[in-house]
């Protein structure tokens, strides 16, 4: 029988299929201040905030019903006062804000947002975590 290896490295990204490519990327880009990191063709995007990656691939087929199904995005925040600032950004954005800021049991502070896709965004301040 074969060993696991020690450890796995970083992730690399999350990729996502999308309906609307441009009104996701105003979503990332505009909204969230996410750069493009390389766009291969018009139907492939990939984003990148410095250290971590989101892919975006345009839905090619017909029914855009999923058998995947992804709970959440989470994007660190540096300080809880963060957290607040990002809601009101973005409720003043008309983005859907699913759930208003709270404080959690452990300390750690967050919200959820909806992209233009429905996917479900977290903005998280961890209260004994540094966000290089």
């Amino acid at each position: 029988m074969k060993m696991r290896p020690e450890r796995l490295g970083h992730l690399a990204h999350v990729a996502l299929f999308v309906q609307d490519l441009p009104r996701c990327e105003q979503f990332y880009v505009g909204l969230l201040g996410m750069a493009v990191h390389w766009r291969p063709d018009e139907k492939n995007l990939y984003l990148t905030n410095g250290s971590d990656n989101l892919a975006l691939h345009q839905w090619q087929g017909s029914d855009f019903c999923m058998v995947q199904r992804l709970d959440h995005i989470g994007f660190v925040v540096p300080c809880e006062a963060d957290v607040d600032q990002w809601w009101e950004y973005l409720e003043a954005q008309g983005v859907p804000i699913k759930a208003k800021p709270r404080t959690h049991r452990d300390g750690a502070r967050s919200f959820y947002c909806m992209d233009p896709e429905g996917v479900l965004v977290q903005f998280l301040h961890l209260p004994n975590n540094s966000v290089s």
